[in-house]
């Protein structure tokens, strides 16, 4: 027995020990709370570590299909991406609310509450799995479905969880919207069609934007099975499913019964549509210029592209074996490029369709003639009224000759061009200098081809004796259409950033700009349009055609009120077409193209022809008695703005000397000083054909000799008269 006197010492040792054992429980558990607490902070950090590791990989988000679209933002030609997927990147703003919703009903129905992966349906389908035996429910959420689109992998227990733990690492690096535009982009909707805009595409024909209860419907079922439910191949399962969706979607309150019922009843699509695929010639350029870049805007008319490849289909039949043909056209207000044919058909190998023939060089037979007139008028050596013989005529050992093989003896300038006449041509290119010409053309952008062997322009140059692009010839005809003021053609709707807008190049003066339109425009119709009817066209047509050497190329070129138009037909392999030239087969395909353009009556802003510097006074339409007749080997037919100046020469060079090719302490060649004497300033230099300098004094151009060999220096003045000089650099 205890006494009392001994009970305040048992006492104090029993709660000395019950305090060491709460003590010691205490610490437990606070050193259990301290070790759960880092497992948690490590966990966290090893996860954060894992997961800038390895991040989700969006190489196959990124992987997209590029679209061209026209001014409108419509389609032109979509690309398949890399795999042969046609995978449109697609946001959600994209799509109608009605889809949106239905795609929630039936996938995902608390997508916007859980984080990835969705508990209660994890703990169902376990539920519905052990009851039925087998796997009837995945639980997986839209996040995990991106998490297997964008890694795709066979179906497994261990792939599951792999995409558990993705799906946690897109819901925290991207905000729910991302990560439905994702969906959006990547889900299955039959064979190589990717991405809820490509299926509205292919399965309707129609943007997301504008699908049906429906259409919208068929696209939220299609992705579970693909395979088994594409409507083209099983219109009876794509249905049931359909009817499913809806069915979730009146016990969501998304939509209602009638509209359900409604959507139920419209038809299956039974194909698959191809894809959009025009100007593709253009669109791969356009391509190529914006890498990258998964919408890639144009300048074209979607309209009235159709209408182009439409008319060139009924063309093809009209062509001889392998033989192709490009068409061109621009507004002229803009000088945008509103339609663009490169080939009929541009997978054909039997016409060489791959190849762009809007940008192939090729000689242009008689389509340069009228910028030479131009010139003519310009330099005052030629009058439209002034009288011209069309008569056998030589120029050195050249000696010309009209394609229909025959003389028309005397006419008026007007009348030379109109029919195409060659002699005329050759002699007005005489007086304005086939050097200075081919400069001025250079000038405004375009690119001459010369044939191997020629240093410098000659006559030939006026029939043909040169190779340029369809594209380059458009831009001078635009010109025209201009005032004679050339720029290069814009195939982008506007001006990108950091670009500045290219200045234009005065090739001709306003008046003789005007001039060649007008004369252009008396001219007659080809056979295959009647005469009735081209001058029933609201808005006249200058009409200008060329036919190459042997019937290679046959062009024609067209300025309306409102367009430019280009045409090209013939064999891109170069060969001949015998019997088909200019005006029998290009000029009417340019008649075609033109009866689908809106020209209006051309009474707004029409320009004025204006008259010739130096017709007199007295009589308008008369010209000067200097210009009245112009006749080979005149040497009274000189420019009237000349004061007789003093004959233009080559100082330095003379022709036949030998020069060393010095170098300077740095090991870069010494350069030559050329000087010319006479000739009207400014003064162009050439060297092989290429101009090296402008100047407005007549010594000491400098010019630096890269390599040894033979050199051709010419000199122009503003006049075209020339002198030119061989030598050789050793």
């Amino acid at each position: 027995m205890v006494t009392w006197g001994l009970w305040p010492v048992v006492a104090s040792r029993a709660d000395s020990s019950a305090c060491q054992k709460r003590g010691k429980r205490g610490g437990f558990w606070r050193r259990l709370l301290l070790w759960m607490l880092a497992i948690l902070v490590g966990g966290a950090v090893v996860a954060v570590v894992l997961d800038h590791l390895f991040p989700p990989s969006l190489a196959r988000l990124n992987d997209a299909s590029v679209t061209v679209v026209d001014h409108d933002g419509v389609p032109l030609k979509i690309f398949a991406n890399s795999i042969g997927a046609w995978r449109l990147p697609t946001v959600v703003e994209a799509v109608p609310s009605t889809y949106l919703a239905l795609l929630l009903a039936y996938e995902d129905r608390r997508f916007y509450q859980h984080g990835g992966i969705d508990g209660q349906a994890v703990l169902r389908a376990i539920v519905q799995n052990i009851a039925a035996g087998r796997v009837v429910s995945g639980a997986s959420t839209l996040t995990m479905q991106v998490a297997r689109l964008l890694e795709p992998h066979r179906r497994s227990f261990p792939n599951k969880l792999l995409e558990m733990v993705r799906a946690l690492q897109l819901e925290v690096r991207y905000d729910k919207r991302t990560i439905l535009g994702m969906y959006l982009t990547l889900a299955p909707f039959g064979g190589p069609v990717e991405g809820v805009r490509a299926a509205a595409w292919t399965w309707f024909g129609l943007s997301p934007r504008a699908l049906s209860p429906g259409e919208a419907a068929v696209l939220v079922a299609l992705p579970r099975e693909p395979g088994r439910l594409r409507p083209d191949r099983f219109p009876q399962a794509a249905a049931l499913a359909r009817s499913k969706v809806l069915e979730r979607g009146v016990v969501a309150g998304v939509i209602d019964l009638q509209t359900a019922n409604d959507a139920a009843a419209e038809p299956i699509p039974t194909r698959m549509l191809p894809f959009p695929a025009l100007a593709p010639h253009l669109a791969q350029a356009l391509r190529g210029r914006h890498p990258g870049q998964a919408v890639v805007a144009s300048s074209l008319d979607g309209g009235l592209q159709r209408q182009l490849e439409a008319v060139v289909a009924r063309e093809v039949p009209t062509l001889v074996d392998h033989a192709g043909l490009a068409i061109l056209v621009v507004d002229n207000q803009d000088r945008r490029v509103l339609g663009y044919v490169g080939a009929p058909q541009a997978h054909e190998d039997s016409r060489n369709g791959w190849i762009d023939m809007v940008r192939a060089a090729r000689s242009p037979g008689s389509a340069l003639k009228p910028f030479i007139y131009g010139l003519g008028f310009d330099d005052r050596v030629i009058h439209p009224k002034t009288i011209v013989a069309d008569v056998s005529t030589r120029f050195g050992n050249y000696a010309p000759a009209n394609f229909d093989r025959a003389f028309h003896g005397e006419m008026t300038i007007r009348e030379a061009l109109q029919q195409s006449l060659n002699v005329p041509a050759v002699l007005v290119l005489d007086r304005v200098g086939p050097a200075r010409f081919a400069e001025r053309l250079r000038a405004a952008g375009a690119t001459l081809h010369f044939p191997r062997g020629i240093v410098e322009p000659s006559l030939p140059l006026a029939l043909g004796g040169v190779s340029i692009s369809l594209w380059d010839l458009t831009t001078l005809y635009v010109g025209l259409a201009r005032g004679g003021e050339v720029a290069p053609l814009r195939v982008e709707p506007v001006i990108m950033p950091g670009k500045s807008q290219a200045v234009p190049v005065a090739l001709l003066s306003p008046t003789a700009a005007a001039q060649i339109r007008t004369i252009l425009e008396g001219t007659p119709p080809p056979s295959g349009v009647v005469p009735a009817e081209a001058v029933s066209r609201r808005s006249p047509i200058a009409l200008k055609t060329g036919t190459s050497y042997g019937f290679r190329d046959a062009w024609a070129f067209g300025i309306g009120h409102r367009h430019t138009v280009g045409v090209w037909v013939g064999r891109p392999d170069g060969t001949p077409s015998p019997d088909h030239y200019g005006r029998n087969t290009a000029a009417p395909l340019l008649f075609r193209v033109f009866d689908v353009l809106d020209e209006g009556d051309g009474s707004d802003g029409r320009a004025n022809a204006g008259t010739i510097i130096g017709q007199d006074s007295g009589q308008p339409g008369t010209p000067p008695a200097l210009l009245r007749r112009i006749e080979a080997g005149d040497p009274a037919q000189r420019p009237l703005s000349l004061s007789d100046p003093e004959q233009l020469r080559l100082v330095f060079p003379t022709s036949g000397i030998a020069l060393d090719r010095d170098e300077d302490t740095d090991g870069n060649p010494t350069p030559l000083a050329f000087s010319a004497s006479g000739g009207r300033r400014p003064l162009t230099w050439l060297v092989n054909g290429q101009r090296i300098a402008i100047t407005e004094t007549r010594r000491d151009v400098q010019w630096r000799p890269e390599s040894p060999g033979f050199f051709r220096v010419t000199v122009i003045d503003a006049d075209g008269r020339n002198a030119s000089a061989n030598f050789e650099i050793r």
